[in-house]
């Protein structure tokens, strides 16, 4: 039992304040990450990585964009390390400030015919920095969003960041598809692709102005408060939760369904050596309707989650989606763009969206206070780094002139799919727990009826909070 009283809001508005900084700043750093993976896939092998092989460039291109992800595991130590020492607000504007400064460096970067090798050199480099700074993000915003949130509604609020990473990489292909519609394919070859890369400075001024709003978290104010700062949150968090890391590293996999739908499979269908053909301007839509789905889905399900619980709707989303991945593929190899698109719906605009919108909650959960944000960075981003190495293993196993691709990589996606669900079922529920309880797997869930209670109070005081400040049609469910 705790030897204090347990934290409160500041104010009666800090819920929603918290939840609009996480979902604009996450939307506008994961704006920054997922242009390099559009361009990635479209542009980068015949621009940094010229080969008289093109499985070579390929592969290559694809694996700087799995670079960034390598980087993920270092920053979540250090991220989380400062996160959980010194605030989630400072961590997450020092995470906006490094992303929009990398970002902004890949638009200037000159190519390997201006400057030969230096040039996937640098690439590689600046690669390594969005990795790094894209680590803190989602734990911290997750984090600061969580301890704001009212008992019974932490799977609402928290998924509004999740929400937010959507929103940027459905902005982060509304940008691109105009340029490749509109402009002639040779300039923008030549400098139309760094036009959103250059915008990134919009993301360091936007960033800073928002998230300098919100206050710090009580929970954490408490923590620093009291003097139960830890001095090591990593060792801590290994040494004490490193079972509940590796649930996280293992759900975290998930990711490979994302991964598949917008870099494996615009490259299967957009890369000449594959023989498919699509057009590269066309296949943009896959990010922008599974976007648009996921945007509307992910606070749907995470309301849901504050009704049935964390782990059912991301066991039933991630096998779904492992299902969906055969016909995704098997759609693209018979050159069908609609069966294409739509299969790309519903692998993941609508299935992914059961891990998707449940994550920002469930992982957090799982970890103490003091140990909140450096846990739920170290497991989801050695997951995702595991993941961002997939689509490299696939070309791989699966090169140009490949027979059976949508069975060999569908059979792939399936079992890792598999893992991540197994290891949702062994996650232990969270929902019902007292913020102040996170973290004790010997924590006493609050009775079911209580819990109702207090999630229909918690619902009626923020919808009347959200009249009242304009903001209610963002935040209701």
């Amino acid at each position: 039992m705790n030897a204090r009283a347990p934290a409160k809001p500041h104010g009666k508005r800090q819920s929603k304040i918290a939840a609009a900084s996480g979902w604009i700043g996450s939307a506008l750093e994961y704006y920054d990450f997922f242009i390099y993976a559009t361009a990635a896939t479209l542009l980068f092998p015949q621009l940094f990585f010229p080969s008289h092989n093109p499985t070579v460039g390929i592969v290559a291109s694809l694996a700087t964009f799995g670079v960034g992800y390598v980087a993920r595991p270092i920053g979540a130590m250090v991220l989380g390390h400062l996160g959980d020492r010194h605030g989630r607000k400072t961590v997450l504007i020092f995470c906006m400030f490094l992303m929009g400064f990398a970002t902004l460096c890949v638009g200037l970067l000159p190519t390997y015919q201006q400057i030969g090798i230096w040039a996937p050199v640098l690439l590689v480099v600046l690669r390594l920095i969005q990795g790094f700074a894209v680590a803190g993000e989602m734990s911290g915003a997750s984090s600061m969003i969580l301890e704001h949130a009212p008992f019974g509604r932490r799977g609402y609020f928290a998924s509004f960041t999740l929400q937010g990473v959507q929103a940027g990489q459905l902005l982060a292909a509304g940008v691109f598809l105009p340029l490749a519609h509109f402009m002639p394919k040779d300039q923008f070859a030549s400098w139309g692709w760094r036009i959103p890369f250059l915008l990134s400075i919009v993301v360091v001024i936007a960033g800073y102005i928002i998230r300098r709003e919100v206050d710090e978290t009580p929970a954490f104010s408490e923590e620093r408060a009291h003097g139960e700062i830890p001095s090591s949150p990593v060792i801590e968090v290994l040494r004490d939760s490193w079972g509940d890391v590796l649930r996280v590293v293992g759900m975290a996999l998930a990711a490979v369904t994302a991964l598949l739908a917008t870099v494996f499979g615009a490259t299967y269908a957009v890369q000449p050596a594959y023989g498919i053909g699509f057009p590269a301007a066309v296949f943009l839509w896959v990010p922008v309707l599974g976007n648009l789905c996921s945007v509307i889905l992910i606070p749907l399900v995470g309301n849901l989650s504050d009704k049935i619980g964390r782990r059912p709707p991301v066991i039933v989303g991630v096998v779904s989606s492992g299902i969906f991945a055969f016909g995704y593929l098997y759609a693209i190899s018979i050159h069908s763009i609609w069966l294409s698109l739509l299969f790309s719906l519903l692998m993941w605009g609508v299935a992914y969206q059961g891990f998707n919108g449940v994550f920002p909650s469930l992982f957090p959960e799982l970890f103490r206070t003091r140990v909140r944000v450096t846990g739920m960075a170290i497991g989801q981003n050695v997951g995702t780094t595991l993941c961002a190495l997939l689509p490299s293993l696939f070309v791989a196993v699966a090169p140009p002139g490949s027979t059976d691709i949508p069975l060999k990589i569908g059979f792939l996606t399936f079992g890792i799919c598999l893992v991540a669900a197994f290891a949702a079922f062994t996650t232990r529920e969270t929902y019902r727990i007292r913020l102040d309880d996170l973290g004790d797997r010997n924590a006493t869930p609050v009775p079911t009826a209580e819990y109702e209670r207090l999630r229909s109070e918690a619902m009626a005081t923020t919808s009347k909070d959200a009249a009242e400040s304009g903001f209610a049609h963002n935040m209701r469910p």
